[in-house]
């Protein structure tokens, strides 16, 4: 599974866009700035939208096309699904953030 994310900093606020196939690590890595870009020089840790897709290129296709929006059109797509600006990550379950390559066997003795 893969996901189209937005991070703000806060309610109409600085907005990032992403995509990833581990949507909790890299919710994760935006909120301790673990690399310096955009979201950690403008704050953006707070997870206010995501949509699931079944490939990387869909993920990616979506990400660059809610690129091209303008910012109206981003923050109608947070208002509408999200009114409050939850940080959302705080609610996530393993079935939102699972993906088949993170599963581990534990080694045989």
């Amino acid at each position: 599974m893969f996901f189209v994310y937005i991070l703000a900093n806060k309610q109409n606020g600085t907005l990032y866009l992403g995509h990833t196939d581990d949507l909790g690590e890299r919710i994760l890595q935006h909120k301790l700035k673990a690399n310096y870009g955009f979201s950690s020089k403008y704050n953006c840790v707070r997870l206010v939208w995501f949509e699931t897709h079944e490939t990387r290129e869909s993920a990616f296709k979506r990400e660059r096309q809610m690129k091209k929006w303008n910012r109206a059109w981003k923050l109608r797509r947070i208002e509408t699904n999200n009114p409050e600006w939850d940080d959302l990550y705080d609610g996530l379950t393993t079935d939102q953030v699972y993906h088949p390559r993170h599963q581990y066997q534990a080694a045989k003795l």
